[in-house]
Parts: C-alpha cells; structure tokens; sequence
C-alpha cells in the first residue's frame, strides 16, 4: 500500500493508515459511533490456555500481565457482529465498534454495551470493559 503511494514517507504511511481506516470503521458522518468501544481484554496465562482449548482459532498476544486477546473476535464469536437492540448496535463490520443507529441516548449506548459484555462473558468467561471514556 504504501510502495504503491511512492515509498515510505510519513505522508504516505499515515495516508495508507487513513485509507485502512476507512475501510474497517464507519465514518462518524455517516453513522455515529466513537470508535474502539471495547479494550482488548487481559487474562492470565492459564486462562489463556484454558480458552485457547476451546477456542485454538482465538487472537491471542503476550502482554505484560498475562495474555492479551483480541476484544472483536470475542464479540464476533459470540454472534453479536450486526446485532442491534433499540437505537444501538455492533458495526456489521467491525465487532469492536457501537453504533448509535438514530437517536440513540447515552443511557441506551451503555445499558447496551452492558449486553455485549454479559455475552461475551457467558460464552468465554472472560470480562470486556469499555475502551471509550464514559462521562
């Protein structure tokens, strides 16, 4: 991507980042969202392995407390990609991110978050916590 632009410069390396973007999230003009909604969770090494039985096909990172994964996946897997209650839902595109699909109030963007944590849980037994500041 960045060779077809011209070379590694950083107009060009942060123009391929910018089109990559583009590509995975919505853009906020069109549908809002805030982006990352979720941090990609930590977990200990045993947890990890005991996951990763279930689940060999589950991104997975060292981290420096244990074993980091990766948050989308987890939301995909648990078959919330596209699901959507009330005026909020999960990008169809991109798990990690909710969307405000009209109208949408503060309160309902949380109480939903709150769902696709509690399934994410039921089915990993693993805790997401929101990425974006809550005011």
């Amino acid at each position: 991507e960045v060779a077809r632009r011209g070379g590694a410069s950083l107009r060009h390396i942060r123009s391929a980042i910018c089109d990559i973007r583009a590509a995975k999230l919505p853009d906020p003009q069109e549908i809002g969202n805030a982006g990352s909604f979720f941090k990609n969770p930590v977990v200990s090494a045993a947890e990890a392995e005991k996951l990763l039985t279930k689940f060999p096909d589950a991104p997975h990172y060292p981290a420096e407390n244990g074993v980091k994964l990766a948050a989308g996946w987890l939301i995909d897997k648990a078959g919330l990609k596209g699901f959507s209650r009330g005026h909020v839902g999960v990008h169809p595109k991109q798990a990690l991110v909710l969307v405000n699909l009209g109208g949408a109030t503060g309160q309902e963007v949380i109480a939903f978050a709150r769902i696709i944590q509690d399934k994410v849980y039921e089915k990993f037994g693993v805790r997401i916590v929101p990425e974006v500041n809550i005011l």
